[in-house]
């Protein structure tokens, strides 16, 4: 990862839940745009939107702002949007938001 950037953090993202068993799509498209990854499990669906050096608070509102949820609203499913944000200065997940909807 030598040109870090999203999409590279977006890798690692799908490689450990991979990894963990778990049923994750990438670049999953909704109606206006594309989340970057979604997570199936048999409870619950977890739409994940990945910031570099933004804000957490920033990648929630883009979930809300495209319908990143509403293909999964009639599964009768737990939904979760999940904002991360990577912070390049300190090599680190900056910060991040959970929220049920």
């Amino acid at each position: 990862m030598s040109n870090k950037n999203e999409r590279d953090f977006q890798t690692v993202f799908y490689l450990i839940f991979n990894l963990m068993g778990a049923y994750m799509r990438v670049e999953e498209n909704s109606a206006i745009g594309r989340a970057d990854a979604v997570v199936y499990m048999p409870d619950a669906v977890f739409v994940f939107e990945l910031k570099y050096d933004g804000s957490a608070e920033e990648a929630i509102r883009q979930i809300d702002e495209k319908g990143y949820l509403i293909p999964y609203s009639a599964d009768g499913k737990r939904l979760f949007k999940i904002g991360v944000n990577f912070d390049s200065s300190q090599r680190t997940i900056g910060d991040w938001i959970i929220r049920e909807e």
